[in-house]
């Protein structure tokens, strides 16, 4: 029975000799390398364990980079895609820009006669009404401009201004079916007045006898009489010539040169008759 209650070492005293040796382990692994067999050996077998146990984490990390990388792919190409979309609208800009400015190139060169003064309009509005060639432009008598005022565009003559406020005008196109203008043939010189039929694409012209030397590719210009539209200014071209026999004039077409249907802009045209305002004047009425 003593023997069974007998008492060993202490733990103070086994912790002091295991304390002990392993200070001589590390010393001998660290001079003679006697354990690297052993460590090798044990993180080989381990290495299963330790993979398993980090496994979770790699996932984690995997799952968060690639979520990440996936959304960062995604809005880069949101990005590129706005600043694709931007450039092409810039684009389309500087085409509407190169064109507009070619058509105010264009118009500063339609003039034909540099005593006259001019000024440039947008077209603001054009008249639905079907029958009426009515448009509405940006100027008005603030501006100078003036009842019966000859408006024109880089090709030729477009019409007149029938009203004024004071910030806009209205004008009526040479096809309107009240519109007359006065014009001679430039080949011949021979005059006649050209008269709106309501189409947009073809004057009437009228009391030319069957006699006359007109041909189809005359070109029509302003002859100036009547004292409201300059001479000079291209308006149409004899696109038909009908000779019926017993009637006492023949039939002739034109087709206007300015393009009514289509351009945006239009020069204003101030006359010796109707000279331009000074602005020194018009700062004086305000």
């Amino acid at each position: 029975m003593q023997t069974l209650f007998q008492r060993g070492p202490s733990a103070t005293l086994r912790m002091l000799l295991l304390v002990i040796v392993s200070i001589i382990v590390m010393t001998v692994d660290h001079r003679w390398k006697h354990l690297e067999f052993v460590r090798n050996t044990l993180s080989y077998l381990l290495y299963p364990v330790e993979y398993v146990v980090d496994l979770p984490i790699r996932l984690y990390y995997w799952t968060d980079e690639t979520l990440s990388s996936h959304q960062q792919l995604l809005d880069e190409n949101r990005q590129l895609r706005d600043l694709h979309l931007q450039s092409r609208v810039q684009l389309q800009k500087l085409d509407i820009l190169e064109k507009e400015n070619e058509r105010l190139r264009q118009l500063l060169s339609a003039t034909p006669k540099a005593s006259e003064d001019h000024l440039i309009a947008e077209i603001i509005a054009v008249d639905v009404d079907p029958y009426r060639h009515l448009l509405s432009l940006n100027k008005g008598s603030k501006d100078g401009v003036f009842q019966g005022q000859p408006i024109i565009d880089a090709h030729g003559v477009m019409g007149q201004v029938v009203f004024v406020n004071a910030v806009t005008s209205t004008a009526m196109l040479v096809t309107d079916v009240s519109h007359a203008i006065p014009v001679q043939i430039d080949r011949t010189g021979l005059r006649s007045v050209a008269f709106g039929t309501g189409q947009i694409d073809y004057l009437n012209l009228k009391h030319i006898p069957h006699n006359a030397d007109i041909r189809v590719g005359d070109k029509l210009i302003s002859s100036g009489m009547g004292q409201r539209f300059p001479r000079n200014y291209p308006v149409a071209v004899i696109t038909r010539i009908d000779r019926n026999v017993g009637e006492t004039f023949v039939n002739v077409r034109a087709e206007p040169l300015a393009l009514l249907d289509t351009s945006r802009e239009v020069l204003l045209v101030w006359t010796q008759d109707h000279p331009m305002p000074e602005p020194v004047l018009e700062m004086a009425d305000e």
